[in-house]
């Protein structure tokens, strides 16, 4: 796949306090408080998947979108990048405190593509 297939984003989260979710087929995880790195990927129109993610009424259907519904949770930035989506992902600093998440589908080893990154 040439990069141009991959079109990738990331989000910069604020958990404002410890949380406890449950995230789909993940079951109950704990969210410390802090900053943290996401990591994901559209194929088709970027920014229709990031505008998504800054609304609050929507479908819970990616890992993702349980954690960012929760009022506790704050969206402070988003960047893009032509980098192929783990590639990115494996280059940022940050504990996998929640393995799998965001990386169902994930074959290159990442672990999971959401990173605490501190507090």
């Amino acid at each position: 796949m040439s990069e141009r297939t991959h079109t990738s984003y990331q989000l910069q989260i604020r958990v404002a306090r410890a949380l406890r979710l449950r995230i789909g087929a993940l079951g109950e995880l704990h969210f410390p408080p802090g900053r943290y790195l996401y990591t994901g990927s559209a194929r088709r129109n970027l920014q229709a998947r990031i505008a998504r993610h800054l609304r609050h009424e929507k479908r819970l259907h990616w890992h993702i979108d349980y954690l960012l519904a929760h009022p506790a949770v704050t969206l402070e930035g988003t960047a893009t990048s032509g980098q192929a989506e783990c590639a990115w992902n494996q280059a940022n600093a940050g504990l996998v405190l929640q393995p799998g998440f965001g990386a169902s589908d994930c074959r290159a080893g990442c672990g999971a593509h959401l990173r605490w990154v501190g507090p």
